[in-house]
This record gives structure tokens, C-alpha cells and sequence, in this order.
């Protein structure tokens, strides 16, 4: 497995034509002063940048027209100098001057429409036309100007149903017909893996061995078919350009199961890529490189280089502060395998699509509850788990089913919502659960009073659920309380007041789910609705079934607030179990709808900031870790922790914790 480093930049540097003076202020001794100081250990440098220009000498495309040097070669090797790696970056979906001179090359709709010539950015090339050919030779120059480049980083890959005068013709040829969207996507995906092979291999074809990535935000769930492709995974996760901070976790938590290295990747700016003069506070950027390494990857950390070469101070300042920390604490984060003793079963790794709201929601809830989880996709091993998420959708073939009942036969438990369990046409429950199914409820929204033991601890009426649920009668084990009906959904015939309906006096006589000593099954999409509306009594009903079900194998319990994060990490070559602890204050700022003209990125939408770290004071820990422990650490400082056993479980203090506190368990 290729191996990264663990305090990475990415240096965008996608420079108009229209700007002098190209690297004039480069100076290799501040250049090697300012990675230092920010203990920067790997750097990715522009070969070709989305405008279309080479940064160095090239006779297969064009040079800045106001480059006067090789500033590749001079970055490479003032880095190379001082130990930093220099892997190289080449633009493949967009090249703005390609596209301009070849518009015949750019991806067409297919109602025949180009790009909007007065749009002001970039243009998306096909994979299925002549531009392959001159991207490949471009990679193959490159590979062979900067042999000691340490990778190869190719960006926007993406192919859509395109339908240019290449693909109309290669979907005949294929027996496609271009009028059924099916089959547009069908050819796009041909054309893409396409792509991975010949590019590839024109990366690798004078060194097998170089390290390959190709960037299209970040690894879908299920798609494994194009990871031979890939030396290692970079997952784009900017928490200020739109992200958001939950959306790493689940990124991650799929990573770490795919047999490669991979690293995250934040940005240094306020808003996303292509911002100069705009910096988050540095506490948010210690918050990230720290959730990066306490989710098993390494960091990275996204800047733009200014046209004119220097590096610019205050960012380097930044990135110091937090890969200061990083650095003395990469030495319990490498090689490190998950303990998480649940798996989410991703939605997405059946439908194909991303970021769906069942998986988000799962995840969200997770992870607020401080219960490590991995997400897997049905092609996956379920057998080092004991619990398994079903969010909402997770409808069932034959392969699926027999897997899990294997997996409840061998001791696994699962957990299940709305119709997940379904056979893949949404008729019937085709997996064994402890309840009488009559359909989906003809309301929406309608109610759920939650028996005594779930009960939210502010509640005491039903509460509104805002997506139908499925109607159950359980049959044994415990109801999760009762459904009230509205007295009807909202339309022009019938409304009340300004939303829905109120409850009727009188439950439905179904249950709002049930739990058995195997299964736990929530009869509303409980997990979309939380992604959708983020109510604080929904996650308090969900987390409160949920340890009860896990009881004594709730691996990890906390007095921690939801904001706070957890992991649990095994170094089996080190023999010890590293448990990281993650706390920060996110709030929600801007958004006014502020919309500037020729700004794509206006303030449209609220960006999620961090400023003030702030403490948390005793924090009582109880942990469950699968090994007989010879001594409990707070690392780095490797200051001894005072702990007691109780019923198998290692319950200690925190007396203080800023942001990221590591706790080694040696075995």
C-alpha cells in the first residue's frame, strides 16, 4: 500500500492569462522557510492549471504566456531540498484555452446545448473526444520532464451523458440509444472508465510505480471498480465551502475500509478553492487537521498560490499552528484500524447516488450519540461488526438477504427504519422482523408518543414526525411507543392553521416501532427526517432506543455534549488502542443572500465557523476496548491516567480538554 504523508498542501494555482508577472516573487529560500515553519512535509505543485496553461516548458501544451521559467522545477526542487515531497497536479475535465479552440471537444447536453459562453468560468471537456488523446501525451510529458515527482494528481474527472458528435456516434456503435437518458449514462460510464485506463497509464508507463489520484470530490460508496486506478484516496471535505462538519466523518468512515491510504482535505480559506485574501480562524483549522488524523487519515491542507509565486505568510502562520500539533501526534495515528463495532449500510452504495439524507441523518445521530460506527456497502464483509444500520431505504435482493441472515445467526444485531428491509420493488418485508406490516400510512405528517423508557426528557405528548411511516403492529418484544394520527393531511379541501393538522385524541393502534434482543426497527424514515429537520426530541427518542439495544456493548459512553465527536482506533503493530476525543463550538454565519455579480461563490448560503475553542471540564469517560489493558495514557503528553475496571470497561476522568485529547490503551 503506497504510504502518505500526514501534513500535505494542495496549491491550487489556476492563474488567468491576463495577469503578469508569473512567479516573479518566487525566492526558494522563503519558500523553504515558509513550508518549514508550517512543518509542511508535502506540497502539490501546478503542471497545468484549469486555464489551460503549463507552469514549466512543454511541447504538447502552452506555457503562461508571463511565465519567464521553469517554476515547476524551481518549486520541485527548493522543496525537494528540505524533504517536502512534490506531487504534481495536471487539470483533465477542464482546460479553459482548450475549450475555447477546440469547442468541438467541450460536453454537450442532450438538447444540443453548449456551455453559456458568458458565464465567466470553466467548461467541461470530453473524455470521449480528441482531447483524450492530447491529455494522455500532456501526462506522459510531464511524467517524463519531473521523474522525481512524488505522484501524479489528475482533477475533475467526472464524465456526463454527454451528447457531442463522438458520443452520438459511440452510442450507436454500442447499440445505445441516445434518447433514453439510461443509456447516455450507460456510455458516459464507459467513457470514464476509459479514461482511468489510458490516463493511468500514461502516468505509469516510465515509472509502474508512480502514485496516481484521480479527484472528483470525493469516493462514491460502492464504486471499488475504479480503485485500481488509485494509488491512495484524497477526500475533498472543505467544511466552510458547503460541507459542512459531519461530512468528513462519514467520507472517512467509508475510506478506511477500501485498502488504501487516504488523507483528508480542508482548505484554508472562508468560504471554497479560489478565494485569495479569505482565511478561516486558525482554531478551525486545528479542529480539522485533528478530526482528519482522528479518523485514521492524513491532512491536507488546500491553498492558492499567488500569480506572482510567493507563499502567502499568514496562511503558512496557519497551517503551522495546526500541523505543529499534528506532527506530535502522528506517531498514534498511522497504520491504525477501526474498532467501531457498528457499520452503517450505506443507501448510497445501493442507489449509486451521493450523500443521501438516510445516510447523513444515520451518521449525524451516530455520531452525536459518541458511538464509533464504519459505513460499508453491501459488497462488504459484515462479520466484525455487531451492529448493522439499515437508514430508511436499504431495500434487500437475494445476496443481500442471505448475508444478513448469516449475520444474525452468527450473534449480529440489527437496526432498521421505514422501508429498509424491503424487497428491492418496496412490496414486502423479505427480512424476518418482529412486527405485522400493513403499508405505509396514508398521513403526513403524523405523530409519535414514545413509550416511558425512550421518552425525550422534556416530553411528555407526541411529537410531530414530518415523513410517513410505515404501519406496524409489533408482535413481541417492546413497542417504541404509539402513532397518533392527524385528523387529515393538508390540501385545498381540508387544512388547518398554518401547517398540518393536529393529532387526533385517540392512537392509531400502531406502534412507532419495536425492539427485540436481535432487532431494533423505527417505523418512520427516522434518519432522513433528522438529516431534513435536525429536531433535538427525534434524536433523543432514536439515541435513547439505541443504548438501550446496545446495553452493555455501548462501546463508548461520555459525559460529553452532542457537538463533541469520538473514535476508536486499534495499533495492532504497536499494540495499543488509541480512543481520540474531539470537541468544538460550530455555529452557523452569513448566508444573507448576498449575491455579488461575476462571484460564483457569493454568500448565499451559511457557512459553518469555528473561532473560540472552548474547554470541557471532567470529562467522564467509559470505554470498552477488546484487548487486557497493561496502562492508560493521555498522548501525546504520555501522562499517566487513573482508571478503574468495572464490568470489563476502563472508566476514567479528563480533568481538561481543548479541541483533541488522545488516550492510548497499551496492551
Amino acid at each position: 500500500m503506497y504510504h502518505l504523508r500526514f501534513r500535505q498542501v494542495h496549491l491550487d494555482f489556476h492563474t488567468s492569462p491576463d495577469i503578469p508577472g508569473i512567479g516573479e516573487k518566487f525566492d526558494r529560500r522563503q519558500w523553504q522557510e515558509r513550508l518549514k515553519r508550517a512543518h509542511v512535509n508535502s506540497i502539490t505543485c501546478f503542471s497545468i492549471c484549469h486555464h489551460g496553461w503549463s507552469y514549466h516548458p512543454t511541447k504538447v501544451g502552452k506555457m503562461h504566456p508571463h511565465l519567464k521559467f521553469n517554476l515547476l522545477r524551481e518549486q520541485m526542487d527548493a522543496a525537494h531540498e528540505i524533504d517536502v515531497n512534490v506531487p504534481v497536479y495536471i487539470t483533465a475535465g477542464f482546460n479553459h484555452r482548450l475549450s475555447v479552440e477546440h469547442p468541438e471537444w467541450n460536453e454537450y447536453s442532450f438538447e444540443g446545448k453548449g456551455p453559456n459562453p458568458l458565464r465567466g468560468g470553466f467548461i467541461k471537456l470530453c473524455f470521449n473526444t480528441p482531447y483524450l488523446d492530447l491529455l494522455c501525451e500532456e501526462i506522459e510529458e510531464v511524467a517524463a520532464l519531473f521523474p522525481d515527482a512524488n505522484g501524479i494528481f489528475l482533477d475533475i474527472i467526472n464524465q456526463g451523458p454527454c451528447c457531442c458528435p463522438h458520443c452520438m456516434k459511440g452510442m450507436l456503435e454500442a447499440g445505445l440509444d441516445p434518447e433514453l437518458e439510461a443509456d447516455r449514462l450507460k456510455f458516459a460510464r464507459k467513457v470514464l472508465e476509459n479514461y482511468y485506463a489510458r490516463t493511468t497509464a500514461a502516468a505509469r508507463k516510465l515509472n509502474p510505480e508512480m502514485p496516481v489520484f484521480h479527484n472528483s470530490g470525493h469516493v462514491s460508496v460502492g464504486d471499488t471498480g475504479i480503485l485500481k486506478y488509485f494509488s491512495h484516496l484524497e477526500l475533498e471535505s472543505l467544511p466552510t465551502g458547503g460541507w459542512g462538519y459531519d461530512h468528513y466523518p462519514f467520507s472517512a468512515a467509508y475510506s478506511r475500509n477500501l485498502g488504501l491510504d487516504f488523507l483528508g482535505m480542508t482548505g484554508k480559506f472562508h468560504t471554497t478553492w479560489g478565494e485569495f485574501g479569505g482565511f478561516k480562524h486558525p482554531n478551525a483549522l486545528r479542529y480539522e487537521c485533528a478530526a482528519m488524523i482522528a479518523n485514521g487519515s492524513k491532512c491536507s491542507v488546500g491553498d492558492q498560490l499567488h500569480p506572482d509565486g510567493e507563499l502567502d505568510e499568514t496562511t503558512y502562520d496557519m497551517i503551522g499552528e495546526a500541523y505543529a500539533e499534528v506532527e506530535q501526534k502522528e506517531a498514534w495515528c498511522d497504520n491504525v484500524k477501526s474498532l467501531a463495532e457498528t457499520a452503517i449500510l450505506s443507501v448510497a452504495g445501493i442507489t449509486g447516488k451521493r450523500e443521501v439524507p438516510p445516510d447523513v441523518g444515520a451518521a449525524r445521530i451516530l455520531l452525536e450519540a459518541h458511538i464509533p460506527f464504519d459505513v460499508i456497502d453491501s459488497g462488504m464483509a459484515f462479520d466484525r461488526y455487531r451492529f448493522l444500520v439499515l437508514p430508511d431505504e436499504v431495500t434487500v435482493d437475494a445476496a443481500l438477504r442471505e448475508k444478513l441472515e448469516r449475520f444474525l445467526a452468527n450473534g449480529g444485531k440489527l437496526i432498521l427504519s421505514a422501508g429498509s428491509g424491503l424487497d428491492p420493488e418496496g412490496k414486502k418485508f423479505v427480512v424476518d422482523l418482529p412486527f405485522a406490516d400493513e403499508g405505509w400510512s396514508p398521513f403526513s405528517p403524523d405523530y409519535v408518543l414514545a413509550a416511558p423508557e425512550f421518552t425525550p426528557s422534556y416530553m411528555k405528548t407526541p411529537f410531530v414526525m414530518y415523513l410517513p411511516s410505515r404501519r406496524i403492529r409489533a408482535r413481541g418484544g417492546v413497542s417504541l411507543g404509539q402513532v397518533f394520527d392527524p385528523y387529515f393531511n393538508r390540501g385545498f379541501r381540508q387544512f388547518c392553521s398554518h401547517q398540518h393538522a393536529p393529532y387526533r385524541t385517540e392512537p392509531s393502534g400502531f406502534d412507532a416501532g419495536v425492539m427485540t434482543d436481535k432487532v431494533l426497527y423505527f417505523a418512520h424514515p427516522v434518519f432522513s427526517i433528522y438529516r431534513g429537520f435536525g429536531m433535538v426530541y427525534l434524536q433523543e427518542f432514536v439515541v435513547n432506543a439505541l443504548r438501550r439495544f446496545f446495553g452493555a456493548d455501548l462501546q463508548v459512553r461520555t459525559s460529553m455534549p452532542t457537538t463533541a465527536r469520538v473514535t476508536l482506533f486499534d495499533q495492532p503493530e504497536e499494540k495499543r488502542a488509541v480512543l481520540h476525543l474531539l470537541y468544538a463550538n460550530t455555529i452557523n454565519r452569513g448566508g444573507g443572500g448576498l449575491h455579488l455579480p461575476n462571484q460564483p461563490h457569493s454568500n448565499g448560503y451559511a457557512i459553518e465557523v469555528i473561532e473560540e475553542l472552548l474547554p470541557l471540564e471532567d470529562v467522564k469517560v467509559s470505554v470498552k476496548v477488546p484487548h487486557a489493558v497493561r496502562s492508560v495514557r493521555f498522548v501525546p503528553q504520555g501522562e499517566a491516567v487513573p482508571y478503574e475496571m468495572k464490568e470489563g470497561r476502563i472508566e476514567f476522568t479528563v480533568p481538561r480538554l481543548l479541541c483533541h485529547q488522545m488516550v492510548e490503551f497499551a496492551y
